[in-house]
């Protein structure tokens, strides 16, 4: 048996939320879920027509327009995909190179979808020379679980070097929409540019499935070849569309979200977790008793991600008030048991 044959069990995730039930013994709807990242204020979805469930998706709905309108790119650079995760596990069927070089500690998707060309997980500081030893990098910006942000300057540079070789850059933007000015889709369409975003993080609409290739047609219609059609659902495809033209909802949501996310950051630090970093989706903290903490929170229905090499945890945004309080209460009788 080849060794590329062997069975290489997928990462784990948040949101396992029914898992943590069992483990514990408390009830799915008891717990506080602050594992993933995702806006817990959601975008409010319309009503869905009853007759969009009758029909196939139709690709002339107007959501690639929007999508074109929303990331500042050519609609001919836009494809519609069931969440980014589609396509980081497609892509490596489309992109050609044996040398895959990883900015980490991050998603742990990506060095998955890339295990059979070896990809190498470099250190996230090392973009240039990711960029003169590499046939294909894949950076995520900013970074899940740091929340580090790299100066949209320096991977344009990158790119640069890659492109003047053949080579092809890889830049997942899941958690950009807080930050749009850091980011590269307005340059969809360059040689040797993908560029992945998502609703799943900002809109709060994971369950929707809905994310976006920007890329050259090129490498956009050999996904597409790949992924087949009706790859988004009608009433997915119906709500994205609307989201992505709220100017006035994505304005506020943004303000809102950094406001929690300063607010989260504060908190952890008072309580003694050392120096928050993260974006304004989430917050991560270095800690070796990332167990400890994740362990005492779980005890009392609340779930937290907990990563190990090396340990730290990553806090997702409460709801409302009623769940920060309960956040704040169970890391206080955390700390004085310690």
């Amino acid at each position: 048996m080849r060794s590329e044959d062997l069975f290489i069990p997928r990462p784990p995730h948040g949101g396992r939320l029914h898992a943590a039930a069992l483990a514990y013994g408390i009830a799915p709807e008891d717990w506080l879920d602050l594992s993933t990242g995702i806006n817990p204020q959601p975008y409010p979805a319309p009503p869905v027509p009853a007759d969009i469930w009758l029909r196939l998706p139709e690709e002339n709905d107007g959501l690639e327009a929007a999508a074109a309108r929303y990331y500042g790119c050519d609609k001919e650079h836009v494809l519609p995909v069931a969440g980014s995760q589609a396509a980081i596990q497609a892509l490596p069927q489309v992109l050609t190179g044996k040398r895959v070089g990883i900015l980490g500690a991050t998603y742990a998707e990506h060095a998955w979808a890339w295990h059979k060309r070896h990809a190498r997980v470099l250190d996230h500081d090392d973009l240039e020379r990711a960029a003169d030893t590499s046939d294909i990098v894949i950076v995520v910006n900013p970074d899940n679980p740091t929340g580090r942000l790299i100066d949209p300057a320096r991977i344009v540079a990158a790119l640069a070097k890659l492109d003047s070789r053949g080579g092809c850059l890889v830049v997942d933007e899941a958690f950009m929409d807080t930050t749009p000015e850091a980011s590269l889709a307005a340059d969809a369409g360059r040689p040797g540019l993908v560029v992945l975003r998502s609703l799943g993080k900002f809109f709060g609409l994971a369950g929707a499935r809905v994310g976006f290739v920007l890329a050259p047609a090129t490498v956009t219609r050999r996904l597409a070849q790949i992924l087949g059609p009706w790859t988004i659902a009608g009433p997915s495809r119906l709500i994205a569309r609307h989201a992505l033209a709220d100017n006035a909802w994505q304005t506020h949501t943004r303000v809102a979200l950094e406001q929690a996310s300063m607010r989260l950051s504060a908190l952890l630090q008072e309580l003694g977790l050392g120096t928050p970093t993260g974006c304004a989706l989430f917050q991560q903290v270095m800690t070796p008793q990332a167990i400890t903490w994740s362990e005492g929170l779980a005890r009392q229905g609340i779930l937290v991600r907990c990563f190990d090499n090396p340990d730290r945890l990553r806090f997702g945004l409460p709801a409302c008030e009623h769940d920060w309080q309960r956040l704040e209460a169970a890391l206080r009788r955390i700390k004085e048991e310690q």
